[in-house]
């Protein structure tokens, strides 16, 4: 991968071409490492987890000095290349949270994760990044027998629980043929990801937080990051590498790197 223009990225993602040309900031990387260097917290990955930690430091205190290494640019991986979704939608149900966690923390987390949707948006918002937010919700067709048990057995949990709203629409209206029911969950927006990260890093940059892009680290201990250009000496690290913790010694078996595939076309007519 190139080191000096936009090029390098736009074919990573239709997200990612889209920026370009669109009065953004491009994709032009920015500065590596300059060297060593020393500061409170240094965080480990420029994509979403890292920029929404670094933003969160820099709002509770601005006096932090915080560095974000990243080995492309912000927004390379899955921050700037996922399907568009900012959804409370998650792999397990609540049921499922509770025998493993705990009733608490089962609840817990399905409100964090329902408010994050409206967090996303607030700051946005109040953040000037115009990654095109609209909070319209997510809309699942029963379309068989054992989809519509399976409906109606989201909407029983979601009421047992009390914590999403789900609503269960029996024989919709306005759906496809032979569509039996549909749910409705409140708690999902679309949005455009890469505005959003890259808005996010500029932000970031705007509170004092520095970025250090084409910069690999190459390992971390306790207190330290080591990267191909320089060592960073840190209070707290953070690891914000989600899959590509894979390439790293210390992180290799922790997480899966779990990929989907989406289709983007031209605009399609109403007879198609």
């Amino acid at each position: 991968m190139g080191n000096s223009t936009s090029d390098n990225y736009r074919d990573l993602s239709f997200w990612l071409d889209s920026l370009v040309g669109s009065g953004s900031d491009g994709l032009v990387p920015r500065p590596a490492l300059p060297g060593d260097s020393y500061v409170d917290v240094a965080i480990v990955g420029g994509g979403l987890t890292g920029l929404w930690t670094a933003y969160y430091l820099l709002k509770r205190d601005p006096t932090l000095r915080i560095v974000v290494l990243e080995k492309n640019i912000a927004g390379f991986g899955a921050s700037g290349r996922n399907g568009g979704w900012c959804s409370a939608l998650f792999p397990a149900s609540t049921t499922a949270l509770e025998r493993r966690h705990g009733l608490p923390g089962a609840i817990a987390m399905r409100q964090a994760m329902i408010d994050t949707v409206d967090e996303v948006g607030r700051v946005s918002d109040i953040e000037g990044i115009d990654c095109d937010f609209l909070k319209g919700g997510t809309l699942v067709y029963a379309r068989s027998r054992p989809q519509l048990v399976r409906a109606r057995a989201d909407a029983d949990e979601a009421t047992r629980y009390g914590v999403d709203h789900l609503e269960l629409i029996e024989n919709p209206t306005a759906s496809p043929t032979k569509t039996l029911a549909a749910t409705f969950d409140p708690a999902c927006a679309r949005l455009h990801p890469a505005k959003l990260v890259r808005g996010l890093a500029s932000t970031v940059e705007r509170l004092g937080g520095t970025i250090y892009e084409q910069t690999e680290v190459l390992d971390w201990g306790s207190g330290s990051v080591l990267t191909t250009h320089g060592t960073v000496t840190a209070g707290t690290v953070v690891l914000a590498t989600e899959g590509y913790g894979s390439t790293l010694p210390k992180t290799y078996r922790n997480v899966l790197p779990l990929y989907s595939l989406m289709i983007s076309t031209e605009p399609l007519s109403d007879e198609i």
